[in-house]
């Protein structure tokens, strides 16, 4: 009986207290303070430790306190810590409510470094959401404030967060900018696991600029200082990442131990998981006696006090207090069930997303290398369709085999097309297109692309309209190349699709910042239009507006993902709008740095444009380096053709013999051949002979092997299968340039 007295007592005790102490603090502002700013404080060490039940209890308590005390700045504050618990549980959507109501309250009370810190947050939202421009802006923003007070810890780790989202936007050369400036500022500030995974994340930047010596030092650098300091989170992806790049440069044993490392402590992680469970259940146990023990007393009181007024009172109350201890025990017990279960189902998606992406990085990988050698081997025979048709057709055919012939040579031209196209999609997809820079005149360059598309247009009797900004400069330094490609590709579009009507491209300026113009390109046509729902796929690889428009107008459905892609290589976007019937406007904004320096024109000649009977052919000797017995024939019947003779080997070895014992004019070198390469064959012809003109005659891909081609001492490149004009032009440029050469002498 008197241990029932004690509960009692205690009961009455603490709900005294209670009442009291809010009394207390509802007139105390300070402790009214106090109280928010412990509550808020009890919430980011429960967001830290991943007890988001709790955290939102105590925000929310805060925010009632808060409120009622009329104090902004913490209402801010607490929505701002609202927004980071809702991102990481994922309600993106309700995380940009609450971040826009502290940046309001935030704007009001002018407090810059939480406003600095609810724009950082916004960023990673939008992170999250894959809106990389959006997450830019925000950072930038938080930048602003955080520069501004001096916040040089919250600095360092936007810095970071802006470098992750110029990753994935594929802007790998401003990412390792940004990353160095968060690594730098980490440093100076000792802020260790901020300059630890910015390590890590350089290294991917610098795997991704090809420099994989660089990569694996910054990312073990990185690793090291995340195991001293027992970062588990990091030290788990950074242990993936290092086995991925030495992946790459093939040093699998290495690959292998640190991914054994990676599946050993994501097993920890699970372990500590599962230990945590056996503790839950362990709670829950003794929640289940106390839950007992209360009932008991409960029983008792209502036995003891049944004849005593008071008593009766003090039983009515004890009971509805246990009720609500009860349930608000079982309500925490329920959530930490529910979020024990859903880290078990995360950690279970980690494991199973590791795998799915190893698979598809093999298959990437598998994609590109069959890509490689089915494109090749397309390539030589189509050297002899367009060859032999080229041929046929200069040979006076019957006329009733010409329409055939050209047919032919036309389905030769749109296949190699077509593995154009897909080896360009490739590229991109594997993100191995570099941005190359260089100055020029972007009037005059459009002025060309409208020039060379007029014939094709004037065949559809269609009207090019161009229109350039009076007050834009015209030199920039931009990939020239890539423009170009994005704007005969949109334009030869508009020109396929439309039959007796007009095509505007127009030229201004969006946005000026110091020497960056962000221009808008527009192509405008009034042909058929496109309609609402094929718009929303036009961009996908192989997407054509249907299949009756596939079959009248032809085309391969790869164009306008060529395009896409380059844009954004660009660090630009690409929109459209239109209507059947009526006409569609593809626009595009892309920046460019503006120069004063005119664009330069090289004295350097691409075809022969002088009198072929000037050069003398007597004398020249020829050296066709060939395996492939149909090549051979076509490559000997072209050069008859230019009354040039011609020696032949079929391998490297033979040719090197061959050029030692001869005197050659021209070496026309295949690069694959049974025994050594073309490649391997030139480098051994340049140890002992470095004027020899030697050309590559080969089916690879040039912007692959480029890099080889010139390390090998090529002197130009005529890729196979060629135009004849353009094959015959080189020969007699290279012919040209050695009887120059040999006068001056």
């Amino acid at each position: 009986m008197s241990q029932v007295k004690n509960y009692i007592y205690i009961i009455i005790m603490l709900f005294s207290i209670g009442v009291y102490s809010q009394k207390t603090i509802e007139n105390d502002p300070e402790l009214a303070q106090n109280n928010i700013s412990y509550r808020i404080q009890q919430a980011k060490e429960h967001l830290d430790n991943y007890n988001y039940y709790k955290a939102q209890l105590n925000l929310d308590e805060a925010l009632v306190l808060a409120e009622k005390a009329d104090n902004k700045k913490s209402i801010g504050l607490i929505y701002a810590i609202k927004g980071r618990l809702q991102l990481v549980i994922g309600e993106e959507d309700k995380a940009i409510k609450s971040l826009n109501k502290a940046i309001e309250v935030q704007r009001i009370t002018n407090d810059n470094a939480n406003l600095g810190k609810s724009y950082k947050i916004f960023g990673d939202v939008y992170f999250v959401k894959k809106d990389y421009y959006q997450a830019l802006d925000s950072y930038t923003a938080a930048k602003t404030k955080f520069e501004e007070e001096d916040l040089d810890e919250d600095l360092a780790e936007t810095l970071l967060s802006e470098g992750k989202t110029y990753m994935l936007l594929k802007n790998y050369r401003k990412a390792r900018t940004i990353i160095e400036q968060a690594l730098a500022l980490s440093k100076k500030i000792d802020l260790t696991k901020t300059h630890s995974e910015a390590l890590i994340n350089h290294g991917i930047v610098y795997n991704k600029l090809g420099d994989n010596e660089k990569a694996i030092a910054y990312t073990i650098e990185g690793l090291q200082m995340a195991k001293e300091n027992k970062f588990t989170n990091i030290l788990n992806e950074g242990y993936l990442i290092l086995s991925d790049l030495y992946n790459e440069v093939e040093n699998y044993k290495l690959s292998r131990n640190f991914l054994s490392e990676h599946v050993k402590l994501s097993d920890s992680i699970r372990n500590l998981t599962q230990f945590n469970s056996s503790k839950e259940q362990e709670t829950q146990s003794k929640l289940a006696d106390v839950h007992h023990e209360l009932e008991e007393v409960s029983e008792k009181l209502k036995q003891s006090e049944s004849d005593n007024s008071l008593g009766t009172l003090i039983s009515i109350l004890s009971v509805a207090l246990i009720t609500i201890l009860s349930l608000l025990t079982l309500s925490l017990y329920k959530n930490n069930n529910i979020r024990l279960k859903t880290n078990n189902m995360l950690h279970k998606k980690n494991s199973e997303l590791i795998i799915a992406k190893e698979k598809a990085e093999l298959a990437s990988k598998t994609k590109a290398n069959f890509l490689s050698t089915v494109t090749h081997e397309l390539r030589t025979p189509l050297y002899a369709v367009t060859g032999l048709s080229n041929m046929l057709l200069d040979e006076n055919p019957k006329p009733e085999q010409i329409q055939h012939l050209k047919s032919l040579k036309f389905s030769g031209d749109y296949l190699l097309t077509f593995i154009n196209d897909i080896l360009q999609i490739n590229k991109i997809e594997a993100n191995k297109v570099d941005v190359e820079p260089e100055s020029f005149n972007l009037k005059k360059k459009i002025n060309n692309i409208v020039l060379a598309l007029n014939n094709s247009a004037q065949d559809n009797n269609i009207n090019i309209h161009f229109e350039y900004d009076k007050d834009l400069p015209e030199n920039y330094i931009a990939d020239q190349l890539k423009i170009s490609q994005i704007l005969i590709n949109l334009i030869g579009n508009s020109i396929k699709f439309t039959k007796d009507g007009d095509i505007w491209i127009r030229i201004y300026k969006i946005e000026e910042k110091d020497r960056i113009y962000t221009l808008r390109f527009e192509v405008e046509d009034n042909g058929i239009g496109i309609s609402q729902e094929k718009q929303d796929h036009m961009f996908e690889s192989f997407s054509q507006g249907s299949i009756q428009i596939n079959r009248k107008y032809g085309g391969t459905g790869l164009g306008l993902s060529i395009v896409k892609g380059l844009i954004e290589i660009l660090n630009g976007k690409i929109y459209v709008k239109s209507e059947l019937g009526k006409g569609t406007t593809f626009y595009f904004e892309i920046p460019l740095e503006y120069t004063s320096v005119k664009e330069t024109t090289e004295n350097k000649v691409t075809y022969f444009e002088g009198n072929t009977s000037e050069v003398d052919l007597t004398n020249v000797k020829i050296l066709v380096v060939e395996d492939n017995k149909i090549n051979q024939m076509i490559t000997k019947k072209i050069l008859t053709k230019m009354d040039l003779q011609c020696d032949i080997v079929d391998n490297g070895e033979d040719a090197v013999d061959m050029i030692k014992n001869n005197k050659y004019d021209i070496i026309l070198m295949d690069i694959h051949m049974p025994g050594i390469s073309g490649i391997e064959a030139t480098k051994i012809v340049r140890s002992f002979d470095k004027e020899l003109t030697i050309f590559a005659l080969t089916a690879v891909t040039i912007e692959d092997k480029m890099h080889e081609f010139e390390e090998a001492g090529f002197t130009d490149i005529i890729p196979k299968p060629f135009k004849q004009e353009e094959f015959e032009k080189k020969l007699y440029n290279a012919l040209a340039g050695k009887k120059g050469s040999t006068a001056s002498a």
